[in-house]
């Protein structure tokens, strides 16, 4: 550290305290693009000709690479770039007692592209004893060191509600969970177990990510989810009481944000519709302190929901697309955040990209150049408009 940023940290000790939490006025989503080296090395590692441990120190590797590059940039949280996991989501479940790893009949229908068909499946009552995602947090701490935000990405509980119904999945939840009720105590209280877990290693920001509201603002995707005659109403009140048990009365000093997106998967998406429907229940009724909103294509609608956000809540508007190498025009993303102030005051918005770059291993199709040619944008605009 310099001297110069050293006294310079002094003299606005007080501002900085007030921005010391998350989220910050620049800000990211948490997923990179997967470097070279680790994707042949999981090649290798698939075929059987890496070990685990080889595997490992690939990835060791790259990460240390990724967060510095992170706090290069200026980032005040950075995350392990999910480099361990192939995805966003389903490789945390994995990670539950009573929960395996199958492969569906298909997979999500994006728009024009259907992904790989791994899913997860009950095989007994969920519970959390461990987690292979807690050793991996504690090797992203000590990278990051203490000047910065060492962030944890999970896939929020509501998320793995989706995925234990979805098509054939479906009948496991029956035969296990007779008592659906059951059903939500454990998720709820094998992700607190497990939220608890990260904090006992520094973690003091959390981020749940949650597709299942961008798919409740599409009728059309969720009627295929869901079938006919699905309650809509009914769902979101489950989904809010999920997510709102599993962090119920954690330690002050964690910091849980969400981030809702409409489907990130090889730069193209699964959902669209704003977040009228959704806005009383999720930016008024969830108790998470930040909300990272998908703002980066008129498929998200206006920024009008955002008048529904609760309690001095913040909101990070993701007008930065992470699906497209080409750049956005300064000025119209300032014209945007000048809109969106129309329903939020300035104080409590930030900006990030709309997503993380690499949902899934695949990745989005872009370089990784273009990647961080993004994160300086958002950097430059926050300044630009915050002065921070």
């Amino acid at each position: 550290m310099s001297i110069h940023s050293h006294s310079h940290s002094h003299s606005c000790a007080s501002s900085a305290a007030a921005s010391a939490k998350p989220p910050f006025r620049f800000d990211v989503v948490g997923s990179y693009l997967r470097p070279e080296a680790l994707k042949k090395a999981r090649e290798q590692f698939a075929a059987g000709r890496l070990t685990q441990a080889e595997l490992t120190q690939v990835e060791d590797e790259e990460i240390r690479r990724l967060v510095a590059k992170q706090k290069e940039l200026g980032l005040k949280a950075v995350t392990d770039g999910e480099f361990r996991r192939s995805y966003w989501h389903l490789d945390f479940f994995w990670g539950f007692d009573g929960i395996e790893h199958v492969m569906m009949e298909q997979g999500y229908l994006f728009h024009g592209e259907e992904t790989r068909a791994d899913s997860a499946r009950l095989t007994g009552k969920i519970r959390y004893t461990g987690h292979p995602f807690i050793a991996h947090y504690r090797f992203l701490k000590e990278t990051a060191g203490e000047e910065v935000i060492a962030r944890q990405t999970i896939p929020a509980p509501a998320q793995l509600l989706a995925e234990l119904v979805r098509g054939v999945n479906a009948l496991e939840v029956e035969r296990i969970y007779p008592d659906r009720e059951e059903l939500y105590r454990d998720i709820a209280a094998a992700y607190r177990a497990a939220i608890l877990a990260f904090y006992e290693e520094g973690c003091r920001n959390l981020q749940l990510d949650d597709c299942t509201w961008g798919m409740l603002c599409d009728p059309s995707f969720w009627s295929a989810m869901a079938g006919v005659g699905y309650d809509p109403a009914g769902l979101q009140a489950l989904y809010l009481r999920l997510n709102n048990e599993a962090i119920a009365g954690l330690p002050d000093d964690l910091t849980v944000t969400t981030h809702v997106c409409r489907g990130n998967y090889h730069s193209t998406w699964a959902t669209s519709g704003g977040y009228e429907p959704v806005a009383e229940t999720l930016l008024g009724g969830e108790n998470v302190s930040a909300y990272y909103l998908e703002y980066d294509t008129d498929r998200a609608g206006g920024f009008e929901p955002l008048a529904r956000v609760s309690d001095g809540k913040r909101v990070v508007l993701g007008l930065i697309s992470s699906k497209t190498g080409e750049l956005e025009d300064k000025n119209a993303i300032i014209a945007r955040i000048r809109e969106a102030e129309r329903y939020l005051s300035s104080d409590r918005l930030c900006l990030s990209p709309q997503c993380g770059f690499a949902s899934t291993e695949e990745g989005n199709i872009l370089t990784e150049d273009e990647q961080w040619r993004k994160l300086e944008l958002v950097k430059e605009i926050a300044e630009e408009v915050w002065g921070e």
